[in-house]
């Protein structure tokens, strides 16, 4: 593998969750003549095991934050080349994320929306404590998937309740729906009608690409 050092480097910096450390593990692959896509690959799978470190309590929220920020400005950074050059294309498509109306845990749905930009998509995220509205009007405005992230089992009824609304809208075909967060099942995403259920941000991501493939 001829960037197998880069991406050891690239991979540690970021399960290392230290921006300033992120960043010179990038400067370096760049340099070293790693493309700027291959570059954010490496960082998304790395990120995916970040998630997953934090579901298991090996790292906690200030790492998981530092580890998204450092890849945002990896992002940043590498935009201007990756958009000269051709290398993103066109947006996969456009994706409201958010978490629902009442509360307030963003973290799983902030590293979705991380990966999802890497992958090609075209991301709005709207935050936590989102309320019902945005979410429709995000839809008309263009989004073809609306991904809503529930926390807590007096919330993820929220989910039932955006659908419902989008059906009353007549936009419910129009729209790819995306569920998850900690109470979710793919039960409870079959019972309230979503199209995808993901038990991780990395799921999440792969059957939103598989969709647009």
């Amino acid at each position: 593998m001829a960037f197998e050092n880069e991406e050891k480097k690239l991979h540690d910096a970021l399960v290392s969750c230290k921006v300033p450390d992120i960043a010179k593990a990038v400067e370096e692959a760049h340099a070293a003549g790693m493309s700027a896509t291959a570059i954010i690959d490496c960082l998304g799978n790395s990120m995916s095991e970040v998630g997953v470190l934090f579901e298991r309590g090996k790292l906690f929220l200030p790492h998981v934050l530092s580890a998204a920020n450092g890849m945002k400005k990896a992002m940043d950074d590498l935009g201007p080349e990756l958009a000269a050059g051709g290398e993103t294309g066109e947006a996969k498509a456009a994706v409201v994320m958010g978490t629902v109306e009442g509360d307030v845990h963003d973290i799983g749905k902030s590293i979705c929306s991380t990966m999802l930009q890497c992958a090609g998509f075209e991301v709005h995220d709207l935050g936590r404590d989102v309320p019902k509205g945005n979410f429709i009007n995000e839809v008309q405005n263009g989004c073809s998937f609306c991904g809503m992230s529930a926390l807590m089992t007096t919330t993820m009824t929220v989910q039932k309740d955006v659908i419902e609304m989008l059906k009353e809208a007549g936009l419910r075909d129009k729209v790819t729906v995306m569920v998850g967060g900690a109470p979710v099942t793919q039960a409870y995403a079959d019972k309230i009608g979503a199209d995808i259920y993901g038990e991780s941000a990395s799921e999440t991501t792969r059957k939103a690409k598989e969709l647009v493939a």
